[in-house]
């Protein structure tokens, strides 16, 4: 079977809506009961205008009545329950006591406007979990980061591009960054090319110098399964080859291809540790966390 346009778009949609839904597993979560079914549309008007409780994600969700799924409060649909939830960690740190009491506030004020019984988890208990799964998330953290630098003359911004465009990478929304993506619809790029900013917008991009180029992979947003680590290996081999440039460390000190051997076992062993905690890399979780 083919997949067609508009069923792409709905399994893209389909995966964003799972990449947001709430779990217990990075969320604390607090049932909000109703006696009688609510609609959308009454939800919608008195549902919290932002969605963070400091800098962690909030969420209120509604139990379709219809389809007896958990999903993003929508106009039109009914609801015979509803659950807020704030995220315990992300890259800036746990949840903190402060962060928690604006998440009370939020999803209390949501269900006095429904005059609904608000089961809230304890505090406590949720900071604890966020700190535990922060330092989790800490160590199991991996953003790598290459340079290339040419060996002889300086590469220009549209030399770059053209050689990076042949190695499969698409210009992103900022000057200066492309990236790799995903064969996974709404996925995080497999990997992220970045060189001057200011270089990308020179009037004359041809006789712009630029000394040197990062090659990223933020390794818990990509799958294991799409071996992003071996695809930068190739990128870096085809980069350096087709424009005569050589692979260095953060200090522009050249690194020969075999220091990379190492890394990849290394990250083996973080892909397990990820796997047996349910939270694969690339997966919705990780990719939440990990952000």
């Amino acid at each position: 079977l083919t997949a067609t346009p508009e069923s792409a778009a709905r399994v893209a949609q389909q995966n964003a809506e799972r990449k947001q839904a709430l779990d217990g597993l990075i969320d604390a979560i607090a049932p909000i009961r109703i006696e009688n079914v609510v609609t959308g549309d009454a939800a919608l008007m008195v549902q919290p205008t932002t969605r963070r409780a400091g800098s962690k994600q909030f969420r209120i969700e509604g139990l379709n009545a219809a389809s007896g799924e958990w999903e993003t409060v929508r106009a039109g649909q009914r609801y015979s329950a509803f659950q807020g939830g704030v995220q315990l960690a992300n890259r800036l740190g746990a949840l903190n006591e402060i962060e928690f009491s604006e998440f009370v506030a939020k999803v209390q004020g949501f269900g006095d406007a429904l005059n609904a019984a608000v089961d809230l988890p304890d505090m406590l208990h949720e900071v604890s979990r966020a700190r535990e799964l922060d330092q989790f998330a800490g160590e199991h953290d991996a953003q790598l980061s290459f340079m290339l630098r040419p060996r002889r003359a300086a590469w220009s911004p549209g030399y770059i591009e053209q050689h990076a465009a042949a190695a499969g990478f698409v210009s992103a929304a900022m000057p200066g960054r492309m990236q790799l993506p995903s064969v996974t619809p709404a996925h995080a790029p497999l990997l992220t090319l970045v060189y001057d900013a200011q270089a990308a917008q020179a009037d004359n991009l041809d006789q712009t110098a630029v000394h040197e180029v990062w090659l990223s992979l933020d390794v818990p947003q990509v799958p294991r399964t799409e071996e992003p680590f071996t695809r930068l290996r190739e990128v870096v081999q085809q980069l350096c080859e087709g424009m005569d440039g050589m692979l260095c460390d953060q200090n522009g000190y050249q690194l020969l291809p075999q220091v990379l051997d190492p890394i990849a076992a290394d990250l083996d062993k973080l892909y397990d540790k990820l796997d047996s905690r349910e939270l694969s890399a690339g997966s919705m979780l990780a990719r939440r966390l990990f952000n």
